[in-house]
């Protein structure tokens, strides 16, 4: 059987479509998968997964909304952690936003070296520094 009409009309596979229900799985997930577990986590291709996002905006909406709040919740974690003491993290917080740097030192260490000679004498032996 002959296909009729041009390259494209008709055939192939269907457009995936996320429901409410997916959209809300893509913002619970997207604090702890990326993109390509993502797609596979829906069982489709990481290229479908960013066709669905380009049709439908509101997807990519919730995985950007679901980052940026895991982000939000980890930054308040590492600021308390920081402002009760842990000095790692504020190390951390302050080289990551307020940019601070460590300079490599190069540390010199200089060796006083006593020297000293035995002298024998043949009635007694004496040291000389």
């Amino acid at each position: 059987m002959a296909k009729i009409g041009n390259q494209g009309d008709g055939g192939g596979r269907p457009l995936v479509v996320f429901d409410y229900e997916q959209i809300k799985q893509v913002e619970k997930l997207a604090s702890v998968l990326s993109k390509g577990q993502m797609a596979d986590y829906f069982s489709i291709s990481e290229t479908t997964l960013r066709e669905i996002e380009s049709r439908q905006p509101e997807v990519s909406d919730a995985y950007k909304r679901g980052k940026a709040k895991a982000i939000g919740n980890v930054a308040s974690n590492l600021i308390t952690q920081a402002q009760t003491g842990n000095v790692a993290a504020a190390i951390f917080y302050l080289k990551t936003q307020a940019g601070w740097k460590e300079d490599k030192a190069v540390a010199t260490i200089n060796h006083n070296v006593r020297s000293f000679e035995i002298l024998e004498d043949d009635a007694n032996s004496r040291e000389s520094y």
